[in-house]
């Protein structure tokens, strides 16, 4: 009987052993992997972004670290100020492990820094203009792996460049193409004129971008703007210190005050971060880091901010600006804990900040597990559906949408909220969720005369602190009878 006991143990022992391994593996293989270019020392904003990327160094997969220049930093790059933010990260990294797996080492990180060339866009781009940081790019997308290879611009973009134009000049057309379609671009508009040259020359590539200079008609600039009418704390100086800067251990030292505007880069890898919500291959979703339309965009030559990046019309569509029309929900001292406010807003720095608040507690909590044990931090609640995230039913049919399974690894009470996503589906009008804060909702489709879609987000939300939620997104098909 024992030695049946002890047999029993250790297969459960090797089962269990063997799932974490799939799993991990699986997690690995799906997490989207990305290089950032970063103008570093040209303003705070590059800063404070790494140390917040670092925080989900686990959850995407990072490639590579390169310094560049842009057109606020155009004759040096600054590698040394990556380094100094790894090192930090380094001292954190044992602690974060106790919260989740998958943290790479500091020496795993450094190994990933790389510099592209002091010089300002175009000038960076020809024969005899590689770096070590267009090799790199180019070494990691020949790399044995199918997964989209995303390239976070936070500066210039001539690295890029270098490696497009090498790869155009000395790969065959089939195998440019094959390379070339793996990648997937967001830069924080154009900060050097090789991203028109780019989008000019590459033209299926995918591309994410409000183009120009003028900052302030780019969707990102949405993470840091103050918005009249809404709750703007999370991004105040007071919140940043207390969360971020003071008592958050090495790395939240590192975090630097604001100069210009907070984390004007983060938004480049923000819709990365597997969150329920975020689908990075679908920038026509909402998600944290903004939402997208696939088009070619008007040429207004006014749009021209303080820089020397060059302006032109586009000549091919892009993923660019686009609105949301939204309503938030706001709480409710008594009776039903939610209602939908009194002002709408209708614009595409919405697609963005709508989510600031869950993305910046989000931030705060990671901050904790800098220093915290698991038992005293707050972790991500896990919502689960009891039905598939796809369902199709009939014109006036009545269906469910159920996350009864839910569950918080704090043991915290969960707070439900249901709405429909109207921008991400083809149905425009209105449905009734009834009590839209309960983990289920009797819904009825709406009378439709051909097949449309309709997008319905599940916000599933601890009351840990700080609060922290997770999304799942369910796509409803609506036949005509």
């Amino acid at each position: 009987m024992e030695k049946t006991n002890c047999n029993m143990k250790t297969y459960c022992l090797l089962m269990a052993t063997f799932l974490f391994i799939h799993i991990s593996s699986f997690a690995q293989k799906n997490k989207n992997r990305v290089i950032v270019l970063t103008d570093i020392e040209a303003d705070p904003d590059d800063t404070q972004s790494l140390v917040r990327l670092f925080l989900y160094s686990n959850q995407i997969e990072i490639k590579g670290l390169v310094a560049t220049t842009s057109c606020w930093l155009q004759n040096r790059v600054n590698p040394e100020s990556i380094e100094r933010v790894v090192q930090a990260y380094g001292k954190v990294q044992p602690n974060l492990l106790k919260h989740e797996s998958g943290y790479p080492t500091a020496e795993e990180l450094r190994a990933l820094i790389k510099k592209g060339l002091p010089v300002y866009g175009m000038k960076g781009v020809g024969d005899g203009k590689d770096s070590e940081g267009s090799d790199w790019i180019i070494k990691v997308l020949e790399e044995k792996d199918d997964r989209p290879l995303w390239i976070s611009v936070w500066g210039g973009v001539n690295t890029l460049a270098q490696s497009l134009d090498k790869i155009k000049k000395t790969k065959s057309k089939q195998e440019a193409k094959r390379l070339i379609s793996k990648l997937r671009v967001y830069t924080i508009s154009d900060q050097d004129d090789s991203g028109l040259w780019i989008r000019n020359t590459f033209p299926n590539l995918f591309y994410i971008v409000s183009p120009g200079d003028y900052y302030a008609n780019a969707t990102w600039t949405g993470i840091n703007t103050f918005i009249k009418g809404i709750d703007n704390s999370t991004i105040g100086n007071s919140w940043i210190a207390e969360n971020i800067q003071q008592n958050h251990g090495p790395l939240g030292a590192e975090y630097p005050d604001v100069a210009w505007g907070v984390e004007g880069d983060t938004p480049a890898f923000l819709s990365l971060i597997p969150n329920g919500l975020n689908e990075s291959e679908h920038p026509e979703w909402g998600a944290w880091g903004g939402r997208y339309a696939l088009y070619k965009p008007e040429f207004d030559a006014s749009k021209k901010g303080s820089s020397i990046v060059t302006i032109a019309p586009e000549t091919r569509a892009i993923w660019t600006n686009v609105n949301d029309k939204y309503t938030p929900y706001i709480a409710k001292t008594y009776g039903r804990t939610v209602k939908k406010d009194t002002i709408t807003f209708d614009d595409y720095k919405a697609t963005l900040w709508r989510w600031r608040d869950d993305f910046q507690n989000d931030f705060a909590a990671r901050m904790d597990w800098c220093t915290m044990s698991f038992e005293d931090a707050n972790h991500p609640p896990v919502p689960e559906l009891t039905h598939s995230e796809i369902l199709t039913v009939k014109s006036g049919e009545s269906f469910s949408l159920d996350a009864f399974k839910s569950t918080d690894p704090d043991g915290d009470n969960l707070s439900y909220l249901w709405f429909h996503y109207p921008e991400e589906g083809s149905y425009q009008g209105k449905i009734n969720m009834g009590a839209e804060n309960v983990h289920i909702v009797n819904l009825k489709a709406p009378p439709v005369r051909k097949k449309e879609t309709i997008h319905f987000i599940l916000k599933l939300s601890d009351k840990g602190r700080p609060s922290l939620s997770r999304y799942k997104r369910v796509i409803v098909t609506v036949m005509a009878k």
